[in-house]
């Protein structure tokens, strides 16, 4: 597949006109923009109309507004995006909506970056945006949020209907909403490529999504109305083309991206029931990727990562819908072929947008990884995997990409003009992250980000019967159908002891703790104060059945440890983690910063022998350079990576003058020996070294003379302190 030239690059792109037909569609008058102080609702709950949750899910989630999030970091950083959402007018928003329906503008100039009145992607920005503000409303409960959002929803409602009575041209289709005219869905069927085009279903999911958001998460009616009209236009276009012809307009690169149109459409029909939108759906079947991740035969390579990730959330939402296993097997396949294969250690994928080779981490460190999108799409194809299969391993990812690359997303200070958040971020040597992103796809999902930190924080089992605690952030759930309130006091990302507490309600529940897989350092729980004999396997689901009371306090324990993590490609090429959070080595060199640690190690075998502990928490320092957790977001320069350099064996000051050879996996005689690490007595250690310097000799990765060396070595040396 051609690579164009990065979207990102590109400003200003062409719109074209079409010849279409009418429509009649009524819409509500338009309210005043909302100003003013935000008052917040005296209800209960959000007022939602969440779709009917699957039959196929073991595991459902909370609504946004039942799970509210305490002190920290997340709320810091959520509380910037809601001054953010509060503040940015929402007639900014319309205008290129306005405009195109030959509406008034009100003066207001779009917003910019590729939301222009001339870019060939306008308008995705205001899908966005509705998604922010009912998610922030949903959180929040204040009244101007929800004016704001009605406000917007109507506008786009007055569109719709401009659109189809007075369109020049007018649409094929009533239903047609889109802050440019048809023509670009009309060329795409003409196999027209990006950048003369620029992936018109991409622009018309993220305003589907964004109404179905205004309707699930904030109630309003109108947005389903007009949804439901788009998904009737959609349905209208595609379901009259041949298999082939969709075939070949979903492989374009670019102009092909649709996003999550076929996602979107399914919880579409499953609000409406009408068999058109579940057809319309099934229209964005790209048949032979799907075919290939549902054989596991992994094609990825130099597809663009972000233009296909959503295509597998959608298959699961068909998979619901259809219980055609094919679109699950795929969904499932997929995830595997991404997560470790072609994850950077923030969690995030992708090399200037594409997908490289399985395994090519190290070979593609540089100023353009993880675009912030991809990651975005990542964790809510996790999320929908284990609603279907509650495997600790999509929770293990969804930590790590939440923590160290969403958090990290967004820059820490205020702005109530730009989201602030990031496109690519670099995993390269001495890079820095950039901000913005007003109008590009990343500034969207980049609002969206922010204002939904608590969604996957509590899950519960489909009988109610058991509660998932999956990550441990400072937060309070509230579970109006068993009468619980709990709350989790917590300092994450910071080390330190989490606590629930039973603040309301009571009865017999399992509480399934989440054991992280980097959890190596123990796992303690305890229940009013008394342990709990409970087996805690990293990697897994520790769970406490029992009848709860008023005032219950379970406190768990889990110690953080200094951790590497090797490039699957160049295992000296390592990053480094304290539990879950990514450190990185504040340096502007723009070369690999070359560490060493196995010479200061003793028996115990654990970095904290080689790095310091710095003056902040979760700060430390080793060869002269600071380390710092990832998740803080400025413009300092960084190493996420770096390359281990343990050239010669060598037992803390005793040295062998043995070089340090690696086998055909890459680890070195070093990295081998100190996996078995803590020895219990030097003794312990000695016969260690005896017994691998021996399966070095007979590999013929030293002489018989050099396995003598390396054991006398050992024999000599005092790894006690």
């Amino acid at each position: 597949m051609s690579q164009a030239p990065s979207r990102r690059r590109v400003l200003k792109l062409a719109a074209g006109t079409a010849a279409v037909t009418p429509l009649v569609y009524t819409a509500t008058p338009a309210q005043a923009a909302p100003t003013g102080p935000a008052a917040v609702e005296a209800l209960a709950p959000a007022t939602s109309a969440e779709p009917p949750t699957p039959s196929t899910w073991a595991v459902r989630p909370f609504a946004l507004g039942q799970v509210t999030l305490g002190d920290g970091v997340f709320r810091r950083k959520r509380d910037l995006m809601l001054d953010y959402a509060r503040s940015y007018p929402a007639d900014r928003i319309l205008a290129v909506f306005r405009a195109n329906a030959g509406l008034d503008t009100r003066g207001a100039r779009p917003p910019g970056g590729w939301e222009t009145s001339d870019g060939n992607l306008r308008g995705h920005f205001g899908g966005h945006f509705l998604t922010l503000i009912a998610q922030a409303y949903a959180d929040t409960r204040e009244a101007a949020l929800k004016t704001k959002l009605d406000y917007l929803v109507t506008v786009l409602g007055e569109c719709q209907r401009a659109l189809a009575e007075h369109g020049s041209p007018k649409p094929s289709h009533p239903g047609f909403l889109a802050a440019y005219p048809e023509t670009q869905f009309i060329l795409l069927e003409s196999y027209t490529t990006y950048p003369t085009i620029w992936a018109p279903y991409y622009t018309c999911h993220k305003i589907m999504r964004g109404l179905l958001d205004a309707h699930t998460l904030a109630g309003n009616a109108q947005a389903l109305t007009i949804a439901s009209a788009m998904g009737d236009w959609v349905h209208s276009r595609l379901g009259r083309l041949p298999k082939t012809q969709l075939e070949r307009m979903w492989s374009i690169y670019i102009a092909g991206e649709y996003g999550g149109m076929n996602e979107v459409l399914a919880d579409l029909y499953a609000l409406t029931g009408k068999q058109e939108h579940l057809a319309a759906a099934r229209c964005f079947d790209n048949t032979a990727l799907l075919d290939a991740c549902a054989e596991d035969t992994d094609i990825l390579n130099g597809r663009h990562a972000n233009q296909h990730i959503p295509q597998f959330t959608g298959y699961l939402r068909l998979f619901d819908h259809t219980g055609e296993e094919e679109y699950a097997a795929a969904a499932r396949n997929f995830w595997g072929m991404v997560v470790d294969p072609r994850m950077y250690s923030l969690g995030g994928t992708g090399q200037g947008e594409m997908f490289r080779a399985s395994g090519a981490v190290a070979a593609t460190l540089d100023a353009n990884n993880a675009e912030t999108c991809a990651t975005y799409n990542m964790l809510k194809l996790s999320r929908q995997l284990f609603f279907h299969e509650p495997d600790t391993a999509y929770m293990d990812y969804y930590e790590r990409g939440l923590t160290n690359h969403i958090l990290a997303s967004r820059r820490d200070a205020p702005s109530t003009t730009s989201p602030e958040v990031t496109y690519f971020v670099g995993m390269g040597p001495g890079v820095v992250r950039e901000y913005d992103n007003t109008g590009t796809c990343c500034g969207g999902t980049g609002m969206e980000n922010h204002t939904k930190y608590q969604d996957s924080v509590y899950f519960r089992s489909a009988d109610g019967d058991a509660l998932y605690v999956n990550l441990y952030l400072a937060s309070t759930l509230r579970w109006p159908e068993r009468g619980l309130v709990i709350e989790q006091a917590s300092t994450y990302p910071a080390e330190g002891v989490r606590t629930l507490t039973f603040r309301e309600g009571g009865g017999r529940l399992d509480l399934k703790l989440r054991v992280p897989s980097w959890a190596t350092g123990g796992f303690t729980v305890t229940v009013n104060g008394v342990r709990q004999r409970v087996e805690a396997v990293p990697g897994s689901y520790l769970t406490l059945s029992r009848d709860w009371r008023r005032g219950d306090r379970v406190r768990i324990s889990a110690p953080y440890r200094l951790r590497m993590e090797r490039a699957l490609d160049d295992p000296a090429v390592q990053s480094l983690f304290y539990g879950p959070v990514l450190l990185v080595a504040q340096s502007g060199e723009t070369t690999f910063r070359s560490f060493s640690f196995y010479r200061d190690f003793t028996l115990r075998g654990d970095l904290a022998d080689a790095i310091e502990p710095g003056g902040r928490p979760l700060h430390f320092t080793t060869h002269g350079l600071t380390l710092a957790p990832f998740h803080i977001a400025d413009d300092t320069r960084y190493h996420a990576y770096f390359r281990r350099s343990e050239p010669v064996v060598v037992f803390g000051a005793t040295d062998s003058g043995v070089p340090n050879r690696a086998r055909g996996d890459g680890l070195t005689f070093l990295d081998v020996l100190w996996a078995q690490a803590p020895f219990a007595t030097s003794g312990r250690f000695v016969a260690a070294v005896r017994v691998l310097a021996g399966t070095w000799s007979s590999e013929g990765l030293f002489t018989p003379a050099e396995r003598d060396r390396v054991v006398a070595a050992a024999t000599r040396a005092d790894l006690r302190r």
